[in-house]
């Protein structure tokens, strides 16, 4: 573990409900959050499958609550712990009732007014793999490399993982894609990465192990929820997606390059870019804050916001950027003791960038990809970032793997949709949209639309509708 800042800390007190920087407060699970049947105890054999060795220790979720029901467990290879309960009602629609999600991680996440489907039965594990570090409360286990698996009554043969955005719980992306996915049958995995909060960076021995961990657990739980999948239903998944938001929209893109052998294709949600030579995040969040702090817009426009984002910047800079900027550069650059509105990322020592390398993207997709971004994110500008992936890809020779979708109006995340209804464009159904044409491309050989930027409706129901336009 390596010490906190004293200003990190007090920012991570601070802003314990913010969108993505840091998570909700996670309170453990009442009483009513499970039946007393609901348990389950992996061998010694399944828990040395996956990662660690080590058995899963039996548990037990308090009992009485109304929608859990008995059920046989099902093991999770290579979790420390697990606890299963089979529920009426999987989304969130159920989950909030019983217990079986923790709201803040999605918070503000949606737009107001998205329509979800409910009424999904099946079985829900809640567990942990092995791990140090102690970040995560919830179900008060203070244990990380948290994780949940979702398994549906009725199965389509698919499975869908995803990572959490910025430094959210495992829940994260239950309203955004948990929900819908299991409603289309899918089964999903998440997992908490292996860290959270605002604090994050004190996880590992070295700058940078943190980060990198993301990438290892969700490797992990995608070979888990595999095989659990198979012994669930007896045959393994017929397809397997990766989808996500922000950081897990980068967890996305890293795995397609480095493990597409374990996907069928994915969503990426406006993932985060990491390059060692840049763009990343400290070349552009350092002239962001400075222009701020000095009123001089010019600064900011010249860091990569586009000016149309303007009445958005006093927003992200209280509640993103400056935070953001700390934190992650406090994970790779533990040394630097300046002020983040002068952090010039070029000049740090090769360790530094050592430490970004060990993260970095390059484009060499190995399974189809598509990727959205909104033309108004004002946490990462979409000009140093996927239109940067994207020329990547290209020249890497894999651009006929990939869709690019710029989203006019489109934010960094969906929930000021309900402040700015004139002026944003909710990315949800964009994404709902783009997964559907993923399973076309992946499964009947029907290509996506060729790249585009899809024009703001003037009219119509923003929070659930969206078109890609016309087949390639």
């Amino acid at each position: 573990m390596r010490a906190t800042h004293p200003l990190v800390a007090a920012a991570g007190l601070a802003i314990g409900a913010s969108l993505v920087a840091a998570p909700s407060a996670q309170a453990a699970p009442s009483a009513s959050a499970a039946s007393a049947s609901a348990s389950a105890s992996a061998s010694a054999a399944s828990a040395s499958a996956v990662g660690s060795a080590s058995a899963a220790s039996a548990s037990a979720v308090p009992s009485a609550s109304a929608q859990a029901k008995a059920c046989s467990p099902v093991a999770v290879p290579g979790a420390e712990k697990q606890v299963t309960a089979c529920l009426d009602d999987l989304t969130t629609a159920g989950t909030v009732a019983s217990g079986h999600t923790i709201p803040g991680d999605w918070a503000g996440l949606h737009p107001p007014g998205a329509r979800n489907p409910s009424g999904v039965p099946g079985t829900q594990i809640d567990g942990y793999f092995p791990d140090t570090s102690t970040f995560n409360t919830a179900h008060g286990w203070n244990h990380d490399s948290q994780f949940v698996i979702r398994l549906p009554e009725h199965w389509n043969g698919g499975l869908v993982v995803a990572g959490s955005p910025g430094v959210r719980g495992q829940y994260a992306n239950d309203f955004v894609i948990s929900d819908w996915v299991l409603a289309k049958g899918y089964a999903f995995a998440a997992t908490d990465k292996g860290n959270v909060g605002a604090t994050f960076y004190e996880d590992g021995r070295k700058p940078g192990d943190a980060l990198a961990e993301w990438n290892d657990r969700v490797t992990q739980l995608t070979k888990a929820a595999k095989r659990t999948v198979a012994r669930y239903y007896g045959r393994t998944p017929r397809h397997t997606y990766a989808a996500g938001v922000s950081n897990g929209g980068y967890l996305v893109r890293w795995q397609l390059e480095h493990n597409p052998e374990l996907y069928t294709g994915g969503v990426d949600w406006e993932g985060t870019l990491w390059r060692e030579d840049g763009p990343n995040l400290f070349t552009f969040l350092p002239k962001a804050l400075d222009g701020y702090t000095k009123g001089d817009t010019a600064e900011i426009e010249a860091a990569g916001y586009p000016a149309a984002s303007s009445f958005l910047w006093d927003y992200h800079y209280k509640v993103y950027w400056d935070l953001t900027q700390r934190i992650y550069r406090q994970e790779v650059d533990p040394a630097y003791t300046g002020a983040e509105t002068a952090y010039d990322y070029a000049s740090r020592p090769h360790s530094v960038h050592k430490a970004v390398r060990r993260i970095s993207l390059n484009g060499r997709i190995g399974r189809p990809l598509i990727t959205l971004h909104g033309t108004l994110d004002s946490l990462l500008p979409i000009s140093q970032d996927s239109d940067v992936y994207d020329r990547l890809i290209k020249a890497q020779g894999r651009d006929r793997l990939h869709r690019y979708y710029r989203i006019e109006g489109g934010n960094h995340v969906d929930g000021l949709y309900g402040t700015y209804p004139d002026k944003l464009r909710p990315i949800l159904p964009c994404f709902r949209t783009a997964f559907t044409a993923l399973e076309g491309w992946t499964t009947k050989g029907k290509t996506p639309p060729p790249d585009k930027t899809l024009p703001r409706p003037a009219s119509g129901d923003l929070a659930n509708e969206c078109s890609l336009g016309g087949t390639g």
